[in-house]
């Protein structure tokens, strides 16, 4: 009889596995008790059949106690809330004493979430019965059935079962070991820098200030080429630009760090992650004029670590975790394009330059030397490519002239000024006006007035609120001796910004003789 036992105890785990989709959580060596899993929505259903039953109902309740207890301790690792235990039996012959008490549902009152109790005792005299109170409970299909009426078809049919469990262990024992290559380390170190800079930025003057920003190191292509700043790049990285911000990009690292460095081991995520931000702050690099911080080009770095995954373990990816993953990716970018202020660049970057270094690092136990070395190629071909093009898309804008005439007002060089503004008017229209600023205020300094004045008229007339073109207008009709015109702009320019620098140009416009002229 032990020998149907054993069929039966196969026979219902491996239907439970194949057909149901119960994972398996525990087989003792013996193999006559085994243990499954199933987390649907916030329930799990725990599974466990045990060959062998009891003579007595007293020993059967010390059992039951014990799987109680078992369970308890397991309640950690399932997922939901709500735990029902499925504790089946599996005998010959039935207990002496009456026991029909037990079948009743049983509950653990210790925990907030109860645990909940089915016992199912499965003889020759009740299988059928067992049975279908199981497919009931668990809501499923009919288990499979045999008609077994000799000795040899029951043993092909033990042998069957057990080759087809055994497969289907090796099966699971291959997607865990998949998973459990590295332990999370870094993922949380990681977000513990993140965390700490953040903090940082807030007590010095606050992560939404752009001086701030640029202070600790925000990505900022005029600071990069001409202060040879490429460190921003990386710093960048750690840095966040308000809570909303670092509160999305801290739970998305979590959640994507913690299976990245699973799959990869604790060194192979670390160079997807700095390879794809490094990637991610160069395809920002790109479009110059913005100011952009935060670990979005690593994040989707991590994804696209997560699609190479998937193509090497096609099968795993799309039993797991493939559909929501691309399902988030979709998401994402739909939302990066139609929301303004998100810098799709990084994140295009991080996905396509994340794939490419998970390409480099390979999977644990695999690699491939030649994919590898083309991979690192095409890695490098790219960031010198986005390096090349970012530099030449930087020296034309109007930012970047107005970098380099600062310096040459330092140093007094006003000539030189006045040659960069005038070049940079004739290459870019984005600052315009600024750069007309910095030239008449050399032209002031070289005693060309009229220059001086013709750009600041052209300041003032395209933009009526800039008080600083008011200010310096009404300070070169003063030194004319144009009185009228002198008061008309300086009242103009204190109306704007009522400054104490405005304020006292006023007074000695409105209270003083204008100087002779010799």
């Amino acid at each position: 009889m032990p020998f149907y036992e054993h069929l039966t105890l196969f026979q219902l785990a491996f239907d439970l596995m194949k057909n149901n989709h119960y994972r398996l959580i525990h087989i003792k060596e013996n193999e006559k008790e085994i243990w499954l899993e199933k987390t649907e929505k916030n329930k799990t259903n725990v599974i466990r059949i045990q060959q062998g039953g009891f003579d007595w109902k007293n020993h059967m309740k010390r059992d039951i106690a014990n799987v109680f207890q078992i369970t308890k301790g397991m309640k950690k690792l399932f997922a939901g809330k709500n735990i029902f235990i499925h504790n089946i039996y599996i005998s010959a012959y039935e207990p002496v004493d009456d026991w029909e008490q037990l079948k009743k549902p049983l509950q653990l009152e210790e925990t907030k979430h109860p645990i909940k109790m089915h016992v199912y005792y499965i003889s020759a005299k009740s299988k059928d019965n067992e049975l279908n109170r199981l497919e009931k409970s668990l809501a499923i299909a009919p288990f499979s059935e045999n008609t077994i009426t000799t000795e040899q078809e029951a043993d092909e049919a033990l042998s069957f079962y057990q080759q087809s469990f055994d497969r289907l262990i090796q099966s699971a024992r291959k997607k865990n070991n998949v998973f459990s290559y590295g332990k999370p380390l870094f993922t949380y170190i990681l977000i513990g820098i993140n965390i700490l800079m953040f903090m940082l930025l807030e007590v010095s003057g606050g992560s939404t200030d752009t001086s701030t920003l640029l202070k600790f190191g925000a990505n900022y292509n005029v600071s990069i080429i001409s202060q040879n700043e490429w460190w921003r790049i990386i710093a960048s990285m750690f840095l966040h630009i308000g809570f909303l911000h670092i509160a999305m990009n801290m739970i998305a690292i979590y959640y994507l760090g913690t299976i990245v460095e699973r799959i990869y081991g604790a060194k192979r995520f670390l160079v997807i992650y700095f390879l794809s931000g490094i990637g991610g702050g160069l395809a920002s690099f790109l479009f110059p004029g913005n100011i952009s911080a935060g670990a979005s080009g690593a994040i989707f770095g991590l994804f696209g670590a997560l699609l190479f995954f998937g193509i090497i373990h096609r099968k795993i990816f799309f039993e797991t975790m493939g559909s929501s993953v691309l399902l988030i990716i979709a998401i994402n970018i739909i939302f990066g394009f139609s929301v303004p202020n998100i810098d799709m660049a990084a994140h295009i970057g991080g996905l396509v330059t994340g794939f490419i270094s998970s390409v480099i690092v390979f999977l644990p136990d695999k690699g491939k030397k030649y994919l590898q070395f083309g991979a690192s190629i095409l890695y490098l071909s790219i960031v010198v490519g986005m390096v090349i093009v970012g530099v030449e898309q930087t020296k034309n804008t109007g930012n970047f002239y107005l970098s380099q005439i600062d310096e040459l007002l330092n140093n007094n060089d006003y000539q030189t000024v006045v040659e960069l503004a005038t070049t940079g008017l004739e290459n870019t229209s984005d600052t315009e006006n600024q750069l007309r600023f910095q030239r008449s205020y050399a032209n002031i300094h070289l005693d060309h007035i009229e220059k001086a004045k013709d750009d600041l008229i052209k300041i003032t007339e395209d933009d009526p609120s800039d008080a600083k073109a008011f200010h310096n207008l009404a300070l070169v009709y003063y030194n004319e001796g144009n009185v009228n015109h002198a008061k008309e702009a300086i009242q103009k320019a204190v109306d704007i910004d009522d400054s104490q620098s405005n304020q006292q140009l006023y007074d000695l416009i409105f209270d003083e003789n204008p100087p002779t002229e010799k």
